[in-house]
C-alpha cells in the first residue's frame, strides 16, 4: 500500500474512532431516538403534510408530542413510587415494632404450607428480641432500595429528556439523514446493503409497536382489573405492569401481589376475581396481540426479549427496556436475512457447475 493511501486510511480510522469517543456517552440517547423516530415516522409525516411542509414546526409539534407521552408519565410515576415504597417502609417499621413476635394469622391458611411455615415462624420467635433486630435491620437496605428506584427513573427521566432532544433533529432532517444512508448501504454492498437497510427500519418499527402495543394493552386491561377490584393506587400498578411486561412472569409480580393483598384483607372473593383476571385477561394479551402486532419478520423467540430486557437496562439504563430487545432482534432479522442471502449465492453456485 502506498504511504499516501497509508496515510489516508490511518487519519479515516482516527477520525472514527475520535467521533466514537466524544458520541460515547450519548450512544443509547442516540440509538432510542433513531428508535422512537423510525416508530413514529408515519404520523410526524402526517402532520408534517398537515402543517405544509414546514420541517422544523413539525418536528417541534411532533417532539411535544413524545413530551406528554413520554416524559410526563414518568414524572409522575418517579415521584408515586418513591412515596409509595418509602410509605411501606415505614408502615412495616410500625408493625415491626408495634408486633407481639407472633406470626400473623393469615400465615397458617396459606395452602399447602401454610402450617408448616405458622410453626416455623413460632420456634423462630421465641427470642423476639433477635427477631426485631434482625428485621429492623433490613429496614435501611429497604429504604435504600426505594432511593435507588428513584434514582434510576430519574437517570431514566433525564435520559428520555435527551432523547427528545436529539429526535427534534432527527425528524426534520430525518429525510436527508435516510437518504445518506441508503448511499452509503449501496456503496458497501450493494443490492444487498438496500435490502438490509430496508430490513432493519421495518425490523425496529415492528419490534417496537409489538414491545410497546403489548405493553400498553397489558397495563390497560390490569388497570380495569385493579379498579373493578378496588385495590389502591391503580394508576401505580398499572404503569408498573407496563414495564414489566417486558420480562417474562413480569406482570403476576403485581396482580398477584394486589390479590394476596385483598385476600390479607379479607377480600377473599375479589382477590380470586383478580387472579383470574390477572390469568386469563392480563397475561393472555401478550399471546395473542404481540404476534398481531409484530410482523414474521420481526418475530423475536421469548428468550432474547428476556435477555435484551435485562442486558439493555445493564447496557443503557432505563431506556435499555426498549432497546435492549430491538436490537437483538434486529440482530437477529439482519442474520437470518444474510444466512439466506449466502444460501442462494451457494445454491446458485452449485447450479452452474451442474450445468
Amino acid at each position: 500500500m502506498a504511504p499516501r493511501r497509508t496515510a489516508q486510511v490511518a487519519i479515516t480510522a482516527l477520525l472514527i474512532l475520535g467521533c466514537a469517543f466524544v458520541l460515547s456517552p450519548f450512544f443509547a440517547a442516540i440509538l432510542f431516538a433513531g428508535t422512537v423516530c423510525i416508530t413514529t415516522w408515519p404520523v410526524y409525516r402526517a402532520l408534517r403534510r398537515r402543517l405544509r411542509s414546514r420541517d422544523s414546526l413539525a418536528a417541534a409539534t411532533m417532539t411535544l408530542l413524545l413530551t406528554a407521552v413520554l416524559l410526563v408519565p414518568m414524572i409522575g410515576l418517579a415521584t408515586s413510587l418513591t412515596d409509595a415504597v418509602m410509605n411501606l417502609v415505614d408502615y412495616v417499621g410500625v408493625l415491626i415494632e408495634q408486633s407481639d413476635g407472633r406470626p400473623p394469622a393469615w400465615l397458617k391458611e396459606i395452602p399447602l404450607f401454610g402450617a408448616d411455615i405458622d410453626a416455623y415462624v413460632r420456634k423462630l420467635t421465641h427470642s423476639q428480641v433477635e427477631v426485631r433486630k434482625l428485621v429492623a435491620q433490613g429496614i435501611d437496605p429497604a429504604r435504600k432500595l426505594a432511593l435507588g428506584l428513584g434514582q434510576m427513573l430519574g437517570q431514566g427521566m433525564l435520559q428520555i429528556t435527551l432523547v427528545l432532544f436529539i429526535g427534534f433533529f432527527f425528524y426534520r432532517d430525518g429525510a436527508r439523514i435516510y437518504s445518506q444512508l441508503e448511499v452509503a448501504a449501496a456503496r458497501l454492498s450493494g443490492e444487498l446493503g438496500h435490502r438490509l437497510l430496508e430490513l432493519a427500519a421495518n425490523t425496529v418499527k415492528a419490534v417496537m409497536i409489538g414491545i410497546v402495543g403489548t405493553a400498553a394493552a397489558q397495563a390497560l386491561v390490569a388497570l380495569v382489573g385493579f379498579l373493578i377490584a378496588g385495590v389502591p393506587g391503580a394508576l401505580l400498578l398499572a404503569a408498573g405492569t407496563f414495564f414489566l411486561s417486558l420480562v417474562p412472569v413480569g406482570p403476576p409480580l403485581l396482580w398477584g401481589g394486589a390479590a394476596f393483598w385483598l385476600y390479607q384483607q379479607g377480600e377473599s372473593g375479589w382477590a380470586i376475581f383478580l387472579v383470574l383476571w390477572g390469568a386469563l385477561a392480563v397475561s393472555s394479551v401478550d399471546n395473542f396481540l404481540k404476534p398481531i402486532l409484530i410482523s414474521r419478520t420481526a418475530s423475536l423467540p421469548i428468550l432474547l426479549i428476556a435477555l435484551g430486557a435485562f442486558g439493555g437496562v445493564l447496557a443503557f439504563g432505563f431506556i435499555g427496556l426498549f432497546l435492549g430487545p430491538t436490537f437483538l432482534a434486529l440482530g437477529h432479522a439482519l442474520f437470518r436475512e444474510w444466512t439466506a442471502s449466502q444460501g442462494e449465492v451457494a445454491h446458485n453456485e452449485v447450479v452452474e457447475i451442474d450445468q
